[in-house]
């Protein structure tokens, strides 16, 4: 872990970004930026020792954030739903500029991607394994259309922004997170659905991921920073160790619940069929996953519904 560092953390409430925050701010300085729309979300980031303030990186104000930062870990995210495209490139594209311009003078900065910038393969074959150069693209996410095409776009300034500014840039294209805090990401999300007695509706199936829990996340960071590179943007593929499918997963859930888990599979075509990654450029920075997607499931399970 980082230790006796300045870090500005952006999205610092965020599922991913809340574990990492509480846990670097117990030997560095810690500073979180975002909306903070929830005064309540606030108060949680403040109450593990990190310094905040209210910025709006689609129109931010950065006079009262400091410059010197060691280390940037940029990990907020704007989701809409709708067509806004020119919102969603301002906000995860133009954002990003303006706080890599800011934070310029940092030894390094981890700009959060995702595996949805990846253009789905023609023959949808669930099991295609995609590596960093493979092609991009639009993967129609009915959730938030803009996001792809934004996150593409936030890309393209990042790597320009290590260029322009000689600043070390690693760009990690996450998978699928999850844990016990907050909503845990989406195998979380699905498991309390199935506690509430809820089916769970999916794209595919199988619908395929490489989940990677937030502790080896957090634990891997230093060494992403570590392998940033100002001559080309290093990008990598932020993911778990082993394939797991939606119905996988929530066929253990149902095991550790005792109950027989629904999953519906609604196709949605254009989409990704699957998000199997290929992790030989990650794991020759942060070496090998620590936590197996069934003891992290397992984990977070006992810790949100073990008593019930």
């Amino acid at each position: 872990m980082l230790s006796d560092e300045k870090i500005l953390i952006t999205g610092p409430a965020g599922q991913i970004a809340f574990p990492m925050a509480r846990d670097l701010a117990k030997d560095n300085e810690v500073w979180g930026i975002a909306r903070f729309g929830d005064p309540a979300t606030r108060k949680q980031v403040e109450d593990v020792g990190v310094k905040t303030l209210s910025i709006d990186l689609a129109d931010p104000d950065f006079s009262e954030l400091p410059t010197d930062f060691t280390y940037v870990l940029h990990l907020a995210v704007v989701q809409v739903a709708g067509l806004d495209y020119d919102f969603a490139i301002r906000a995860n594209a133009e954002g990003t500029g303006l706080l890599l311009h800011h934070c310029r003078n940092a030894k390094a900065a981890l700009v959060m991607s995702t595996h949805s910038v990846y253009k789905p393969p023609v023959d949808g074959d669930p099991w295609h394994v995609f590596k960093e150069t493979d092609a991009l693209g639009d993967v129609n996410a009915a959730h938030a259309p803009s996001y792809s095409m934004s996150k593409i776009s936030q890309e393209a300034v990042a790597r320009t922004c290590a260029r322009l500014f000689d600043l070390p840039v690693t760009i990690a294209r996450m998978n699928a997170s999850y844990g016990p805090d907050g909503t845990g990401g989406l195998p979380i999300m699905q498991m309390d659905a199935l506690m509430a007695g809820n089916a769970v509706t999916t794209r595919w199936d199988p619908c395929m991921y490489m989940p990677i829990h937030t502790d080896d996340i957090t634990s891997q960071t230093e060494a992403l920073l570590d392998g940033a590179s100002s001559t080309e943007a290093t990008i990598v593929n932020w993911a778990g160790d082993e394939p797991a499918s939606v119905q996988e997963w929530c066929a253990y859930i149902g095991e550790l619940a005792g109950i027989d888990p629904v999953v519906n599979s609604v196709p949605v075509e254009g989409t990704l069929r699957g998000s199997v990654t290929d992790n030989t450029k990650r794991a020759a920075l942060t070496g090998p996953c620590k936590v197996s997607w069934r003891d992290g499931i397992r984990d977070a399970f006992e810790k949100r519904h073990g008593n019930k």
